[in-house]
């Protein structure tokens, strides 16, 4: 919270118990959660205020982050209170993605709540007269051990008072054997306003004099605009046109009168030369990688090599994929003589503000991102074109103005997850033993590509990220839920299954005989069982498949039975079953939450969902052709939350989307015997690769 200074910080909090903590002081803002400010509020009603600079999209935060601070502060769960992705009263966020608020904030949180409550116990021992040894704590309530009458509260302590101090040496955490609030499932603090229509997103924001803006896009990316008529657009009532550079926008009271307005502008591009296409992207992909980046390697693929009876060579490909979110990119700016506030649909508050603060030159302490609940955001909001777009237009206009995307607009502008693909050169020996792996990832990123079977001799290299590279993509990539893990493990599990099936070794059992690594072995057993795994070699007719993966420390092993109509090619997805070990759990209803709408959604970029363009043209503006999971395809879904309490709790938000793509694509082949190299499945590309067999 870059600008505002303790005095400034503490008069605008008002009454209650400001507790700083030890690693820094809260006005150095521009730090990681690593060297936190984070930091609580006892009021004087016995609520605590919890900020953080994190951000609810649906993943449950606003719950599990709850359950953390009242565990460790030792207090009622219901009287905590998220104050979640606002730039003025919260602490600094790099962003909420990777599935790294449990695993990176909450620790961090669980510091602060236990130096919180020690200072409240010095504090009460202080008020009472008594040693600190007297002292016991109950849910909000410090009394005295011999004469329990003898209490104080948080809330009296509290009780129109500010105080500020800091203990030299930190306090003992609880211990997971004593909880009574983590670990326990809790129902979502935002679902009955989510059921009910009452909570707000960004769109639902209104503001006195606000205005709607319409803004002229080009029909594809790198177009440039070479002249522009907005007679027509002029004569209709109530419309404002600005025009600022490049950005020519219609503003209107109402949002389909801006709409109408927008319809009559005349606008000529020049449109750039690019042809790429769906069918000769990975071509392109493969001539302007840049030189590999070896992310791990062991033993000598030379002398692999030597000693492999039976060697593989095959390539996998992924296509574009949009995030496609219900809620599309939308932000509310007010701009007021030097300062800026945006509420913004954003995964990154303070990217935002900073991205606000130097489009309008403004000092950063002058803007602020008041972030509602996000509808979605799967990486794909951590761009904030439309609260620049939303913040540029206010200050022009001289009044609020609201830029909510349409949903062509949502899938022209998206951060695609990127085209990519993986070339495996891999052998077996006569034990059915593999011998060498030779791993090569373009444009995916290396998350998720490294080897964790027992392999002697291997090699990883990664080409490019999901960012691209100058001159890769015609249009802009991203991380999309799981970056780089969903193409990866793809490649990789598909790779595997092909092996097995060519020993004529159940996949299962292959996977289990390449495998030391006991916390994987004890998740693909796991899921096994839920299952009920028979062991067969592939093709065995009965549509079953198993992949597995490790995401940023968390374990998953899924396992798909599908039924293939070989004459149309649909694959039907009967039942899925994935089982995780995130380390600690803090909410089992949340992960098991999280666990499924996983499944559900990676069951699009497995089947389904793709992007179709010609160069920087988007020919997917909506869902009459982009077709995302519905309802009525969703099979019976099963996950298993495998507890691991001595493990620190880990990303819960993403891995297990990771392995839907390899575990249908080894199903299918498991079904038919039609080994699928390239994602999604559509019904063409499955009848090709049965037509062209194993």
């Amino acid at each position: 919270m870059n600008g505002i200074d303790r005095r400034q910080f503490l008069k605008a909090l008002g009454g209650g118990i400001i507790i700083f903590f030890s690693k820094s002081d809260l006005v150095d803002a521009q730090t990681t959660p690593s060297d936190f400010n984070a930091f609580l509020r006892i009021g004087e009603d016995g609520r605590v205020s919890c900020y953080t600079g994190k951000v609810e999209m649906g993943q449950g935060i606003i719950t599990s982050l709850a359950q953390i601070l009242a565990e460790e502060l030792d207090v009622p769960f219901h009287s905590i209170e998220m104050i979640m992705g606002d730039t003025s009263l919260c602490p600094w966020d790099m962003g909420t993605f990777g599935s790294r608020s449990i695993k990176i904030f909450g620790p961090l949180l669980r510091e602060a709540a236990a130096e919180a409550r020690a200072i409240l116990i010095q504090l009460a021992a202080e008020r009472l007269g008594l040693p600190l040894d007297r002292m016991e704590l109950t849910s909000g309530v410090i009394r005295d051990k011999k004469n329990p009458q003898n209490q104080i509260s948080y809330a009296l302590l509290a009780q129109g008072k500010k105080i500020t101090r800091r203990l030299e040496k930190k306090p003992p955490l609880k211990p997971a054997s004593t909880f009574t609030v983590s670990g326990k499932p809790v129902s979502r603090q935002d679902a009955l306003a989510k059921a009910t229509g009452q909570a707000k997103f960004s769109g639902d924001i209104r503001l006195p004099g606000m205005v709607y803006a319409r803004i002229l896009r080009p029909p594809a990316h790198g177009a440039k605009l070479k002249k522009v008529d907005t007679s027509s657009a002029e004569k209709i009532k109530g419309a404002q046109i600005i025009r600022d550079g490049d950005l020519i926008a219609i503003l209107h009271s109402y949002p389909d009168e801006a709409e109408q307005a927008l319809a009559q502008i005349k606008a000529q591009f020049e449109l750039p030369e690019n042809k790429l296409t769906p069918e000769n992207i990975f071509n392109h992909l493969l001539k302007v990688a840049p030189g590999g980046n070896v992310i791990g390697q062991e033993g000598n693929l030379d002398q692999g090599k030597k000693v492999a009876s039976t060697t593989f060579t095959e390539t996998y490909l992924q296509q574009y994929v949009a995030h496609a979110p219900i809620e599309t990119h939308t932000a509310l700016a007010q701009v007021e003589k030097n300062k800026a506030t945006v509420w913004a649909s954003t995964q990154r508050p303070f990217g935002a503000r900073d991205e606000v603060a130097r489009a309008l030159n403004l000092p950063p302490e002058n803007v602020r991102i008041i972030t509602p609940f996000l509808g979605g955001g799967f990486g794909g909001k951590n761009y904030n074109g439309q609260v620049v777009e939303a913040a540029r237009l206010a200050r022009l206009a001289g009044k609020p103005v609201q830029v909510a995307w349409s949903r062509e607009e949502e899938f022209f502008y998206d951060t695609f997850q990127p085209a990519a693909l993986v070339q495996i050169e891999s052998g077996l020996n006569g034990s059915n033993q593999i011998t060498f792996w030779d791993y090569r990832v373009y444009f995916a990123g290396d998350r998720g590509a490294q080897i964790f079977y027992a392999i002697p001799h291997h090699r990883t290299a990664s080409h490019g990220t999901w960012w691209g590279a100058p001159g890769a993509h015609p249009f802009a990539t991203g991380p999309w839920r799981g970056p780089a893990s969903n193409t990866n493990s793809f490649a990789r599990e598909s790779h595997i299954d092909l092996m097995a099936a060519k020993a004529g070794v159940d996949p299962l059992t292959f996977r289990l005989a390449h495998l030391s690594d006991k916390r994987m072995r004890r998740v693909l057993e796991s899921a096994a069982t839920t299952f009920g795994w028979l062991p067969a070699k592939a093709p065995s007719g009965r549509g079953q498949g198993v992949a597995c993966g490790i995401y940023l420390g968390t374990y998953i092993a899924t396992m798909a039975e599908v039924e293939v109509d070989k004459q149309s090619g649909t694959i039907k997805v009967k039942r899925v079953v994935c089982a995780q070990d995130m380390g600690q759990i803090i909410n089992p209803e949340g992960a098991r939450m999280q666990v499924e709408g996983c499944m559900m959604m990676g069951l699009g970029y497995a089947l389904t969902e793709e992007i179709n363009f010609r160069g920087g043209e988007i020919r997917d503006r909506n869902f009459n052709t982009y077709e995302i999971p519905r309802f009525s395809r969703m099979p019976k879904i099963e996950a298993v939350l495998v507890d691991n309490p001595e493990i620190p709790s880990q990303g819960g938000g993403e891995p297990a989307i990771t392995c839907m793509g390899a575990v249908i694509a080894n199903a299918v082949f498991n079904a038919t015997g039609a080994r699928i190299f390239e994602l999604p499945i559509t019904p063409e590309r499955f009848k090709k690769a049965l037509a062209k067999g194993v």
